[in-house]
């Protein structure tokens, strides 16, 4: 972890780190999201928003269930209303997604070089 970045949440198959990024905060998930942690994901996410939205990199997620797309992609909220971008998504993060008709092109963000 770099001096820029804070510890968020962890726990035996989950590190979840924020950095400072231009326009919005920067939080990078590492690990594996279930029904056990994703009520601590939905918190530790909405605990570092500081504006309209959040970036969430999900590159170095090894699993993801049903419960943790939905923290990520708020299906029950108006697009206009969702507060977090994904960044870096794998191609079976976005498989996943288009599974559930939940992917939202727009919604991804591509954090400056």
């Amino acid at each position: 972890m770099s001096v820029q970045e804070r510890l968020l949440y962890q726990d035996g198959q989950l590190t979840i780190t924020v950095r400072a990024a231009p326009g919005a905060p920067a939080v990078a998930l590492v690990g594996e999201i279930d029904a056990s942690n994703s009520p601590a994901v939905a918190r530790a996410l909405a605990g570092c928003r500081q504006g309209a939205y959040i970036v969430v990199d999900t590159g170095e997620l090894t699993f993801i269930d049903v419960s943790g797309l939905r923290v990520l992609v708020m299906p029950t909220l108006p697009p206009a209303e969702r507060w977090i971008r994904l960044h870096n998504v794998t191609p079976y993060q976005r498989r996943l997604l288009r599974m559930m008709g939940w992917f939202y092109e727009p919604r991804t963000h591509h954090l400056p070089a």
